[in-house]
């Protein structure tokens, strides 16, 4: 067999290893980022924090947010995971034998690396912003609505006025119609409180929008006084205010690529650096991988697992930490952002010619 056909085998057989070991690492790290997610959504819907209509979508917002982040994670593992099991298998020696150096493993990583870090780039810069855009606009829309609109059912929601309390047992049926419902008001000191078997919302022809309860109580009178009076009703409207949404500044993590190199204030400067670090920082970590897989297959099987989580866990947090320092303008943008990339790639040579120097030690021991 030729040295090209050898050549073939190996890069073939390291690509469609890494490719396999990259598809269930992002399917298990989608799925926990999904439940995670999905989890917190659905505590703040329950507590009446988040209308229950807008878990779906904010759950895909924020996953195409995080997308960057696990497509990172994702292409450090496969290539990690890939590597160390060549070493646990002894199939390393056999490929060092046949003449192959470890630099050999840099083409084939950066081969199958550059889609994934394309893919980075292309939603780092563009996708998470507009993800993060329709996020905070839809927000809004929900904050809008009526209060009476964001009651769950089972819970106690107060008004935005902290001037009225809902509280239904059930929701659903024709029109939208809710079950034994709760609700109490304070005006001129006055405690008000009513309780129905059932009701529902009615919007009038000029707009104005009521909540009817239907077959209830009404108890009124001064806290702590003993004269409450009490009144039954067939039918009781109470007006719903529709609350205009708060018109807060977008935030940086919203704005386009393009509106951040406009304006190059600190705070733009240091979210531009995150979004253009992402995919650098992908390919510095999938090299890092090559010599951080190495693992002795009469000793220890996890330490270099260990060693590399130690890694990715330095090299994220200082990024996270350099970003705010930028924002805080404690930190030049350049050195801060962009001077960390630098550094762990001298790492990533230094560990290489480490390894190298190792191996090379080893061949003439023998």
């Amino acid at each position: 067999m030729s040295k090209r056909d050898e050549k073939s085998i190996f890069y073939r057989t390291l690509l469609n290893e890494f490719a396999a070991s990259a598809v269930s690492s992002f399917v298990i790290l989608l799925a926990i980022t999904v439940i995670i997610q999905l989890v917190r959504l659905l505590g703040q819907a329950a507590s009446g924090t988040l209308a229950p209509e807008g878990v779906v979508a904010f759950l895909g917002f924020r996953a195409l947010n995080l997308l960057p982040v696990l497509l990172s994670l994702t292409l450090f593992i496969a290539v990690l995971q890939a590597l160390t099991r060549s070493y646990r298998d002894s199939e390393m020696v056999v490929w060092f034998c046949s003449g192959v150096s470890l630099t050999a493993w840099v083409r084939p990583v950066i081969v199958f690396a550059m889609p994934l870090v394309l893919t980075i780039a292309l939603l780092s810069l563009a996708l998470s912003p507009w993800a993060v855009t329709k996020s905070e606009e839809f927000r809004r829309q929900l904050e809008s609505r009526d209060e009476a609109s964001t009651v769950a059912p089972g819970t106690f929601q107060e008004s935005k006025q902290a001037d009225r309390v809902y509280f239904v047992e059930s929701a659903g049926g024709p029109k939208d119609k809710v079950a034994n419902i709760f609700v109490q008001s304070a005006q001129n000191q006055k405690i008000g409180t009513m309780v129905a078997r059932e009701g529902h919302q009615q919007t009038e022809a000029n707009g104005d929008r009521f909540l009817v309860l239907l077959r209830g109580t009404r108890y009124e009178g001064l806290a702590g006084a003993p004269d409450y009076k009490v009144m039954n009703f067939e039918r009781y409207a109470m007006r719903v205010e529709t609350h205009e949404a708060k018109r807060d500044t977008p935030s940086t993590a919203s704005l386009s690529t393009l509106e951040l190199l406009r304006t190059p204030t600190p705070a733009n400067l240091a979210q531009l650096g995150w979004r253009l670090g992402l995919p650098l920082s992908a390919l510095i970590l999938a090299l890092l991988a090559i010599p951080l897989s190495f693992v002795n297959p009469r000793g220890g099987r996890s330490m270099n697992l260990v060693i590399a989580i130690l890694v990715y866990m330095v090299y994220s947090n200082v990024l996270s930490v350099a970003r705010v320092w930028v924002v805080q303008e404690k930190l030049n943008p350049l050195v801060g952002l962009w001077g960390f990339h630098a550094v762990m790639l001298v790492v990533f040579l230094l560990l290489l010619a480490r390894r190298l120097s190792v191996f090379s030690l080893g061949r003439l021991r023998r």
